[in-house]
This record gives C-alpha cells, sequence and structure tokens, in this order.
C-alpha cells in the first residue's frame, strides 16, 4: 500500500509560504519504518482538487492532505472530497460539539458571553461540514478537527495544528504497519565518472536482485569537492549486501575511482 501526501493551496505555489509538510511527513514516516511514495502540491481550484482526490481514493492509497479545510471562500478541500466520492456533505454532531466548545473558550477568554446562533458563529460551523460517513481526526491544538475518510486524512494547512494530527493518525491507524519491511542501504563515491557509464551495470544489478533498487544522485562538485556519483543500493538486507558486493565488482572492471559511504537502515 503506497503512502501519498496532497498539499493544497494558492499560497504554496505563489511562494507567499515555502511547504515544510513534505520534509515533516517524510520524518515522521521514517520514525516509523515506513516511506513516502508520491507528493502532489494542488492551488485552490475546485475542479482540479477533485479530479485529484477521485483518483487517489480509486488508488487505494493512504493519502495524507493538508489545507484547504477552513470555511473561507478559498477553501475547497471538504467540498471536493464529497464530490470526489458523490457522497453529500453533512455537518458532522461530534464536529459540532468541538466547534462550539472552541467558541466557548474563547468567549471566556475575553471575558465575554457567545451567541452560539449569531452569523460568525454559524459560519464557523461550516469548518465541521465533511463528507457523509467521515470520521474525525482531533486536533489538539484548537479542537476544531480534521476528518478521514477511505484511508484519506484531511488536515489544516498550519504545521502546528497539521503535524501533530498526523502523528496521531500514524499512531492510531496504521501502527501495525511500523517497521513491516526495514530498508537497507549501501553505497558508494563514486569520482569522474559519467552516469550513462555506470548505466549497464545498475541495470544488471536491478535485474539480477529483484528486490533491490539502485541509485545515483549525481553532483557537479565544488571547489573543495570533486564532480563525483553516489551509487548504490537499497531495499532487502539479503540482496542489498550481494548486489553491493558485485558493484564493486562491477566498478573495479571500469576502472572506477570510489570511496564506500556508512552503510544506512531506514
Amino acid at each position: 500500500m503506497a503512502i501519498g501526501l496532497i498539499i493544497v493551496g494558492d499560497e504554496i505555489l505563489s511562494g507567499k509560504r515555502e511547504d515544510k509538510h513534505m520534509s515533516r511527513v517524510i520524518a515522521l514516516l521514517k520514525e516509523r519504518g515506513m516511506q513516502l511514495d508520491w507528493v502532489e502540491y494542488i492551488g485552490d481550484n475546485r475542479e482540479r482538487i477533485t479530479a485529484t482526490l477521485k483518483r487517489s481514493f480509486a488508488s487505494g492509497d493512504i493519502v495524507f492532505s493538508t489545507g484547504g479545510i477552513g470555511a473561507t471562500p478559498d477553501d475547497h478541500t471538504r467540498q471536493c472530497a464529497a464530490a470526489a466520492l458523490g457522497v453529500a456533505i453533512e455537518l458532522h454532531p461530534e464536529a459540532k460539539e468541538l466547534i462550539q466548545e472552541r467558541m466557548r473558550d474563547m468567549a471566556r477568554e475575553r471575558g465575554e458571553q457567545v451567541d452560539l446562533n449569531s452569523p460568525d458563529q454559524l459560519q464557523r460551523l461550516k469548518m465541521g461540514e465533511f463528507p457523509a460517513g467521515a470520521d474525525l481526526i482531533p486536533n489538539p491544538f484548537n479542537k476544531i478537527p480534521g476528518f478521514s475518510i477511505r484511508n484519506h486524512f484531511f488536515v489544516p494547512g498550519f504545521p502546528v495544528m497539521a503535524w501533530p494530527m498526523l502523528e496521531w493518525v500514524l499512531d492510531t491507524h496504521f501502527s501495525h504497519l511500523f517497521h513491516q519491511q526495514p530498508q537497507y542501504e549501501k553505497s558508494v563515491l563514486v569520482y569522474e565518472l559519467a552516469e550513462s557509464t555506470a548505466t549497464p551495470l545498475m541495470e544488471l544489478l536491478e535485474a539480477d536482485y529483484p528486490l533491490i533498487k539502485v541509485f545515483s544522485l549525481p553532483s557537479v562538485g565544488s571547489e573543495t569537492e570533486r564532480r563525483h556519483i553516489e551509487l548504490g543500493v537499497k531495499g532487502d538486507e539479503q540482496q542489498v549486501a550481494i548486489a553491493y558486493e558485485k558493484m564493486l565488482e562491477g566498478l573495479l572492471q571500469l576502472k572506477a575511482e570510489f570511496i564506500p559511504t556508512p552503510a544506512r537502515t531506514a
């Protein structure tokens, strides 16, 4: 089962805000022996968000989505999720209670009484309108919940809210997947060798060892470091060990200059 991340918001695509979610999600998953398989960035466009969600719901993947679940005119994610599934959007009763509890808390902090039927308070309840059948994701920051449906988990765009909510999702729903397939990695730095020269060796390794992937990370070098490629294998521990030795043999045949890097486990 693949894991995807959808990041919604014009502010990300325009550069007004820098995305911090992807690196954080990668870190949260890595801590649990999991990894991110794909990411999509989408602006605040209802048709595009709906089309993306239709595709991701059909995939069966685990998907996290950040942003667009507020109640302002540029927030579309809640409505798009309902449209993508072909279900109604409705006020979740428990979400209503949590939002009203937050309203009371805010009024109490100001020393005021709150009118829960005033237009602005009724507008806030829209943040609790989710696709029919959705479950809630608790928000420890301000109680305004996110929601989940069909292995999709929708949280706000604010990192201070989103990240604890995503941790809760992982620990509550997916602990059985933690550290199921440890990924082992061994690599070398190969100096002054063209990737095209190493490509046949890489293809041979992947053909002979189906439980590993070969990777090549080129660097153009700098004033203090020569041009090089980090060439390596990752995946199943046993096959990584064998494929790595075969890779070294192949590099020696190519008369390549290389040095090992520290082995890693994910």
